[in-house]
């Protein structure tokens, strides 16, 4: 084993002897991973709204403050006329436009019904979506209240009124940093773990070392090692950087053991290095090794199910997030921090990783060449 004690030796002095890659495995995990949760915020709030109140009655004025008073929405605009109403959609100065009919409060004293128009801006398909959604709730719930208090004792009263009492299990308080910084954490330590070994053995192609170790009687299995160890253990320290700035800054202590984290983390970082050891491996250049790298990045990301529902996709993106590693590991973080899952429990995750480890890691060593 000591050629490759030698090729370890080497690595740790090459990484430690440049401050760019330093900082790079330190010092931006731990601002993204600060910075990253209290950007990426599901909730949506001071959306522009415009009222069009054709009727100016008491319930349409009360309909419009139980709006107003919401923390969801801005009110931008008061007035009779939807023409003018549009021009602030089309300037972008609203994103929403309620249309309250006239006779409002007459039908639904008279009638029991009546009709709200809703336009949505939908430039923006999530915010449209949430503006819509929070509206339909502020409506729903206005309207329950206006049928409680219209109700007349000792009478039949048409359309019972349901209560629904929910409770949100493992997040209760619905705090999407809980939901987002295990997630963001398993993006950081795959980018950091990717960029970093796509491009160690095509840098010492360029350099032209890469034929003195050729000439060498390493074997390849030492050489691919020697290549992946030192970034194996960084992203085991990365990911522990991680688990305290969680603690310390977002109070996120998971519910699960700390070994399965890790245990499952270590089995992930084979996987993650030996990628980008194999683009390493068929690249000519650092340039060529990096776009691959930014290529599957993106897709591993977006189809992570971080920022996107996994059920929400297609049937043909549903297969392909289960080729994808990042999906596990945000699947595995996110059982084990919220739920407090055990190995038992992600089994099946464990499973599918130590198939993809030995499966990339031995096409690395096969792939890699000591000949030209």
């Amino acid at each position: 084993m000591s050629p490759l004690r030698y090729i370890l030796e080497k690595e740790f002095k090459q990484i430690f002897r440049n401050p760019a890659i330093l900082k790079v495995i330190f010092v931006m995990p731990v601002i993204q991973l600060i910075a990253l949760p209290m950007a990426a915020d599901y909730e949506i709030k001071n959306i522009n709204i415009a009222v069009i109140d054709r009727d100016h009655s008491t319930v349409s004025n009360k309909l419009v403050q139980k709006i107003t008073a919401s923390n969801y929405f801005k009110l931008v605009e008061y007035n009779s006329d939807f023409e003018a109403s549009m021009e602030l959609i089309e300037n972008d100065k609203a994103d929403l436009i309620l249309e309250i009919p006239k006779n409002f409060e007459a039908n639904l004293y008279q009638e029991k019904a009546t009709k709200l128009f809703l336009a949505v801006n939908a430039i923006n398909g999530v915010k449209a979506n949430l503006g819509a959604a929070y509206m339909t709730n502020i409506v729903q719930s206005y309207n329950a209240d206006f049928r409680i208090q219209t109700i007349t004792p000792g009478r039949f009263n048409e359309l019972p009124i349901f209560e629904i009492s929910s409770t949100n299990w493992y997040n209760p308080k619905m705090n999407y940093k809980i939901f987002m910084v295990p997630g963001i954490l398993v993006l950081l330590i795959t980018i950091v773990g990717m960029n970093l070994s796509s491009i160690n053995i095509v840098r010492e192609k360029e350099m032209g070392t890469i034929e003195q170790i050729n000439v060498t009687p390493i074997k390849k299995t030492h050489f691919i090692l020697g290549k992946l160890l030192p970034f194996w253990i960084i992203g085991l320290v990365v990911i522990s950087v991680g688990f305290l700035i969680a603690w310390l800054v977002y109070g996120i202590i998971p519910l699960g053991s700390y070994f399965t984290l890790y245990l499952f983390a270590a089995i992930y970082l084979l996987v993650i290095l030996g990628i980008g050891l194999l683009i390493s491996t068929y690249s000519e250049n650092q340039q060529q090794a990096m776009l691959v790298t930014f290529f599957l990045m993106m897709i591993f990301v977006l189809m992570g199910g971080l920022y996107t529902s996994i059920d929400s996709m297609p049937d043909w993106a549903r297969w392909f997030t289960r080729l994808n590693p990042i999906s596990y590991f945000i699947e595995v973080m996110r059982m084990v921090v919220l739920k407090g899952s055990g190995i038992v429990d992600t089994g099946k995750q464990f499973l599918i990783m130590i198939g993809y480890a030995i499966v990339i890691n031995t096409w690395a060593v096969l792939s890699y060449q000591k000949r030209a």
